[in-house]
């Protein structure tokens, strides 16, 4: 039993799902929050749609550098709960003080090549001349928090793989109540605009890595940062990216898919199209962040018990996560077609955009019914430690299906923007299809040859 009262090897394994995933979910419904916030606002300043566009068209780099924490932290979280499980805490915490020194490394590069290259970059992902001051704007302030996110981003799964999930939803909600008290006072209060949004949100980066580095340096902490540690390991590292590139991958597609949208968008739909997909994304996050969070909670069971060879506890909490993912999502797919007014009506009450946006969401969101079952199987591949199957199926929807049928499909469309919308539920059905196929397939031989060792 862990010092957090929370033992990963024993009792109901649905007992357990909830303690973990509850306060993960509410870390991530928070972090959603974190996240659009600023949209919110945002679109109700002076020439909002334009603004938020061009906040959208800024988001595929926001995408990035999250996604190279993922890099680190959804790498190396995994594996440190494998060790812990086999009773190696020594190597546990050798992965995660890597992580940490290789996440400061990597945030410092990431300031200096999109410092210098943003406004290059911004007009490859489709800004436009209104739009590209705004993107400007946002980008430049938020960049100097980069460090921030990565130590924020990339740290938190190693308090959540302890069990630790209270102080996971804490690092979340701390920065999140931050942001949000901030938002008006710098938008409206201040005048800032846009500016004010990206310094609120760095602001509550900040607070949460001082949070996180506060619990991992302390005594609560079953794992520490150890300073003998702290100098990369080639071989460490080399481990903990393998692993990591499928998150990595995840994330980082996703900022690809979106220039690839955007683009499209503009072409066909103008800014007024890139502003609905700007709350499409927001949207997305909605509904993916909640999902997230039930994956890790299952995370840290499904690591702990592979590692101890408990392989019933491993099938337990699978099958209660795959049947959770699907049931929440197709409860989000029914409100999407329904009522997808309410969601617009978040954002921006423009008569203009909500007519485009809603029409759209209906198109965009509709394979979003199977989204769980790829999102269960491709984590707990993660969680199992399979670097190459969850890489594989992590490319399949955005690389493979995904970012070429937004270029392919409207050449068959007369309406060419519901030809690149289309692009979206046709990747998602094919591939949530495909994944569950191949989990099928492979989750036992993983299993069996655990159980056998």
């Amino acid at each position: 039993m862990d010092k957090s009262g929370t033992d990963l090897g024993k009792g109901s394994v649905g007992n357990l799902l909830f303690k973990l995933a509850l306060p993960a979910i509410i870390a991530q419904l928070v972090n959603v929050l974190y996240n659009i916030v600023d949209r919110i606002f945002i679109g109700r300043i002076s020439n909002g749609h334009i603004a938020m566009a061009g906040v959208g068209v800024a988001f595929p780099i926001i995408m990035i550098v999250s996604a190279f924490s993922a890099l680190l932290g959804g790498g190396g979280a995994p594996l440190a709960a494998i060790k812990m499980g086999e009773g190696n805490k020594e190597e546990a915490e050798k992965i995660m003080s890597n992580s940490f020194s290789t996440l400061i490394i990597e945030g410092a590069i990431l300031t200096v090549i999109f410092m210098i290259f943003n406004e290059p970059i911004l007009w490859t992902f489709g800004a436009s001349s209104e739009t590209i001051g705004f993107a400007k704007q946002y980008l430049n302030i938020y960049l100097i928090g980069t460090v921030f996110v990565q130590i924020a981003l990339g740290m938190n799964p190693f308090i959540n793989t302890q069990g630790f999930a209270k102080i996971g939803m804490s690092t979340v909600m701390i920065g999140a109540v931050i942001n949000i008290a901030l938002d008006p006072i710098f938008i409206f209060g201040f005048n800032m605009g846009v500016k004010g949004a990206a310094l609120a949100t760095i602001l509550g980066q900040l607070a949460s890595a001082i949070w996180v580095l506060i619990f991992l340096f302390g005594k609560k902490s079953i794992l520490k940062i150890r300073k003998r540690y702290l100098t990369p390991e080639l071989k460490v590292i080399i481990l903990i990216v393998s692993l990591g590139v499928s998150p990595f991958i995840m994330q980082s597609t996703e900022s690809l898919v979106l220039i690839s949208m955007n683009n499209k968008l503009q072409m066909y739909g103008g800014d007024l199209a890139v502003g609905a997909m700007t709350i499409m994304s927001s949207i997305m996050q909605i509904i993916l962040l909640p999902l997230m969070g039930l994956s890790q909670g299952a995370q840290p069971i499904v690591s702990y018990n592979f590692g101890a060879k408990q392989i019933n506890r491993v099938k337990q909490i699978f099958k209660l996560l795959f049947l959770s993912c699907i049931a929440y999502t197709a409860a989000m797919w029914i409100a999407l077609m329904m009522f997808p007014e309410v969601f617009v009506a978040i954002f921006n009450n423009k008569p203009e955009l909500v007519e485009i946006t809603s029409w759209s969401i209906r198109i965009f969101f509709a394979g979003i019914l199977l989204f769980g079952a790829q999102i269960a199987c491709q984590q707990t591949f993660l969680a199992l430690g399979q670097a190459k199957i969850s890489l594989i199926l992590a490319l399949l929807r955005k690389v493979v299906l995904l970012i070429p049928l937004i270029f392919i499909l409207p050449n068959f469309f007369e309406n060419k923007l519901q030809g690149v919308l289309m692009a979206e539920p046709i990747a998602d059905i094919i591939a949530a299809i495909t994944t569950s196929i191949c989990f099928s397939v492979f989750y036992k031989k993983v299993l069996v040859d655990k159980s056998c060792m």
